[in-house]
């Protein structure tokens, strides 16, 4: 256990803050949320922390670390060593990467960035996002339907960073409705002890 307090800079309705903020109330690891809406990103204070401007940012007394899944990786090495949700093992570890990698990628494309779009009317293609959107899920259905989580037989820390913009895709417009085994999984997440709760977005009526 750390003797300082953990502070993470992010907001409450963001999926990248939300792994990180699941993550530490799963391990029961006390942390500050620090409110850093847009604005709050362009301030000088901010970019020192960050460069680029982007959510959530991790202070753990003089160390900083940005970026949703570094912060995973490093959570689950600094309080969980040992443990389930980052295999030591080289097997285990490159299938946790690759659900990183989708977490940063297609899940990032698709599901998050509809998300977006439609909740905070953005800019973007939201045509694209649900195509993107639509090959993941079938990807992830077909995949969790002979397993109970996404990288292994137990939760990992690949679990909580493509959790939160899956559970909540309808806010983009994307109904979970023909994918079965993705629904059975997002229920097995949240039945894991600690788990945390995202807001769910206001989303606006259609046209």
């Amino acid at each position: 256990m750390t003797t300082s307090t953990i502070v993470i800079h992010g907001t409450v309705l963001s999926g990248h803050t939300h792994r990180v903020e699941n993550f530490l109330s799963i391990l029961g690891i006390p942390y500050r949320l620090a409110h850093a809406p847009p604005a709050v990103r362009q301030t000088p204070e901010f970019r020192a922390l960050n460069p680029l401007g982007q959510i959530p940012v991790l202070e753990d007394g003089e160390l900083v670390i940005a970026d949703s899944n570094a912060i995973l990786v490093y959570l689950a090495r600094r309080f969980a060593a040992g443990t389930h949700w980052l295999p030591d093992d080289p097997v285990g570890a490159a299938r946790v990467q690759r659900w990183l990698s989708i977490a940063a990628g297609e899940l990032k494309y698709g599901p998050a960035a509809a998300r977006v779009i439609t909740v905070w009317k953005l800019p973007g293609d939201l045509a694209a996002a649900h195509d993107i959107a639509a090959r993941l899920l079938r990807f992830m259905d077909t995949h969790l339907a002979d397993r109970a989580f996404l990288a292994a037989e137990h939760p990992t820390i690949a679990d909580l960073a493509c959790y939160s913009y899956v559970a909540h895709a309808p806010e983009g417009r994307i109904a979970l409705d023909d994918y079965g085994h993705v629904r059975a999984w997002v229920a097995r997440v949240e039945a894991v002890p600690g788990f945390k709760a995202m807001p769910i977005s206001q989303i606006p009526e259609a046209g």
